[in-house]
């Protein structure tokens, strides 16, 4: 007998066409929740916290195994009592529905959501794939259940009508139907007077037939009401569009290319050895299921989680086609952990979304990310998470993708409500840590010292692969008598250090290896590790050192054969963390701050004459200090290429400084960037005047 489920708008069901009725108000959320999860079993506990919080009741478990009783006679009531329910089945110690998509209503909406979202520059289909999903609304979702109202699932759906809703109204204005979209729009903005793109794109189509006035009415309205109930500007969609309304123009409409496929991996690890039973766990992780897969990639700091997940991926990138995301969420780097946000608005520009259509608000942008993933068969690699905050967003809905998580906490939110499956990474077998450490050093390293230098290591890849260069440099013959070195080095530093065994044998081989880099090497590490960016060029690189350019690039190739930084791209460089903190702790103090004064003496010079390319006649703020080296900006593409590229460090820059006591730095970058980030770079807009006042 068929069953059809809705909770766009209040929780219905229909057997064929007769509605039935569901009984008090828990009992349907139980079953609302369970057609939101699409298919994936809900424990017992999640549906107690959902329908109770922190208050459940001593019976709540009985409770809820009566409300499913009573809702397996209401939608199968032919089944034989002792009969295994085919539509609520008990999974572990929870319960799933088992129905069709296309019987759900939620889950046609998405499909109908993704259907769109491939349907790359046919904007009509688009417009109408997206006008069948909306229509399919009869409400607010679970309206008639006011205690979920604010449950994540409940919030997050909301958020992909948001988000569906411009879509459709973009999409309305492409195709030249703007009349419609001022129809659709202007109910939608009805019920959320604040939301900034909605109301921007409602001006863009009273702009597109000619209705002025209007649009002008609208900007008004809502810029007085962002000013009286929250205290702010209007942000750059609107700034934008109201720019249009006083040039007599219409925004640019930029379409979303057919299909981006991103390349994020970073490059796979030379001489990668042993792991065979990880590689092969990862692989069974990640096979085909009904949801989205998720691995957690867990262990100490330096024992190769970040190498494992790498030289898996691009193992397996043939299984997935539609690309691979890649991004370091920073976790563990001291005041530097990247927000969900930004790594969202990263991801989104993989995708192919242009920057206008990358929306303001965390949750609708996380909600675009899963409609753009919808259906593609793409591999998302999370590395260096801390929190599972930090993850969530990050997760797509659809379970052609597979998401791998490295991290040095276990996760276990992630595990307990997202089904991830964990994987906890020890050290190198010694057979392994040796065998690695004769690829690196040569057939010639004496066997015994060979062994012995592996377990002083900690049979940690990164102290490794440090200890092994420098083995290099000194040959294989005095191998012996580094390793005895070494090994009084760990002791000296044991006495001082009561933290982990396995991190001080780390600072050991990083003391090791450090003591014996020249002087102007050494320095150039310690000053390395202050830059408040991802990555480092050559020029910034110079303004750190406090040296010409050909030096700059001296040192830099000379840090990264020692290991103790690594490639990041062409002329691009970046370090561990674990590296950076201890270079950090060797530092001079004031040697640092005049390090770090020249370093954004240089932004703002470079920043400066980025701009003044692009606005010849515009006043560009300059440094009171000469800065040695610059790039050269031939034309206006080659200034905004340069931008483009340096965008990341340029808002870390500016964060940094807004900080730690550098106005007048923060001012001049936000004055020389204010141009270029509200042409187009809209989240980095946003961060750029919120930093600049702290």
């Amino acid at each position: 007998m068929s069953v059809r489920i809705a909770v766009l708008g209040p929780i219905s069901v229909w057997r064929v066409d007769d509605q039935v009725g569901l009984g008090p108000p828990q009992q349907r959320a139980v079953l609302g929740l369970l057609a939101l999860a699409g298919g994936q079993p809900l424990s017992r506990a999640e549906l107690v916290d959902a329908l109770w919080s922190d208050r459940p009741p001593p019976t709540a478990a009985n409770t809820i195994q009566t409300y499913v009783k009573q809702l397996r006679r209401l939608l199968e009531p032919d089944r034989q009592v002792r009969a295994k329910s085919a539509i609520l089945p008990m999974v572990g110690d929870g319960y799933a529905l088992r129905l069709p998509p296309d019987d759900i209503d939620v889950l046609r909406f998405r499909r109908l959501v993704a259907s769109a979202g491939q349907c790359g520059g046919e904007s009509h289909r688009t417009a109408a794939l997206l006008g069948e999903s909306l229509a399919m609304w009869r409400g607010a979702p679970f309206c008639d259940i006011p205690f979920l109202a604010g449950h994540p699932k409940v919030t997050s759906l909301v958020a992909e009508r948001q988000a569906t809703l411009v879509r459709y109204g973009d999409a309305l204005i492409a195709v030249g139907d703007a009349g419609e979209a001022v129809a659709v729009l202007g109910e939608a903005v009805a019920t959320q007077p604040l939301n900034e793109a909605l109301q921007a794109l409602l001006i863009r189509a009273h702009l597109a037939i000619g209705q002025r006035s209007e649009a002008f009415a609208i900007y008004r309205a809502v810029r007085d009401r962002l000013a009286a109930e929250l205290g702010v500007d209007p942000g750059p969609a609107l700034s934008e569009a109201y720019l249009a309304l006083l040039q007599g123009r219409k925004p640019p409409h930029e379409p979303v290319p057919a299909h981006a496929v991103p390349a994020q991996l970073p490059a796979d690890v030379p001489d990668f050895t042993g792991r065979g039973a990880q590689l092969g766990a990862l692989d069974s992780l990640v096979a085909p299921q009904d949801t989205v897969p998720v691995s957690v990639v867990s262990g100490t700091a330096g024992v190769g989680k970040t190498a494992l997940v790498v030289h898996w991926a691009h193992r397996v990138r043939g299984r997935f086609p539609d690309g691979q995301l890649y991004v370091d969420l920073r976790g563990f780097d001291v005041g530097r952990p990247m927000s969900a946000g930004d790594a969202l608005t990263r991801f989104l520009g993989a995708l192919g979304v242009p920057e206008w259509h990358v929306p303001l608000d965390v949750e609708d942008r996380a909600a675009r990310y899963r409609t753009e993933l919808a259906g593609r068969r793409t591999l998302v690699v999370l590395d260096n998470a801390a929190t599972v905050e930090q993850v969530r967003p990050l997760l797509p809905g659809t379970a052609s993708c597979a998401v791998v998580v490295t991290s040095r906490d276990s996760l276990a939110g992630l595990v307990s409500r997202h089904g991830a499956r964990r994987l906890e990474l020890d050290l190198l077998p010694l057979d392994d840590a040796v065998t690695l450490l004769r690829r690196l050093i040569g057939p010639g390293a004496e066997p015994s010292a060979t062994a012995t230098l592996a377990a002083q290591c900690a049979r940690l890849p990164l102290a490794l692969r440090v200890a092994a260069e420098l083995a290099v440099t000194h040959g294989g013959a005095s191998l012996p008598e580094l390793v005895d070195d070494l090994a009084d080095r760990h002791g000296r530093l044991n006495l001082l250090d009561a933290g982990s065994d396995h991190h001080t044998k780390v600072r050991a081989v990083f003391s090791w290896s450090y003591r014996c880099l020249p002087a102007d090497v050494a320095r150039a590490f310690r000053l390395f590790a202050l830059h408040p960016g991802d990555e480092l060029d050559p020029y910034s690189a110079a303004a750190l050192f406090g040296t010409g350019l050909a030096d700059a690039r001296r040192l830099l190739a000379a840090l990264s054969r020692a290991h103790l930084i690594r490639p990041a791209g062409p002329d691009r460089y970046g370090i561990h963390d674990l590296l950076r903190a201890y270079a950090v702790q060797r530092g001079d103090p004031a040697d640092q701050r005049a390090a770090l004064a020249r370093l954004f003496d240089y932004f703002v010079a470079a920043a400066g004459a980025a701009a003044r390319v692009l606005e010849p006649s515009a006043r560009h703020p300059t440094t009171d200090q000469p800065v040695t080296s610059l790039p050269a900006f031939a034309d206006a593409v080659a200034a905004r290429a340069w931008l483009d590229a340096e965008l990341p460090t340029l808002v870390a820059v500016i964060d940094h400084t807004a900080r730690h006591g550098w106005p007048a730095h923060t001012e001049r970058l936000a004055a020389s960037l204010y141009r270029y980030l509200d042409g187009g770079h809209y989240p980095d807009a946003l961060t750029r005047p919120r930093v600049a006042t702290r």
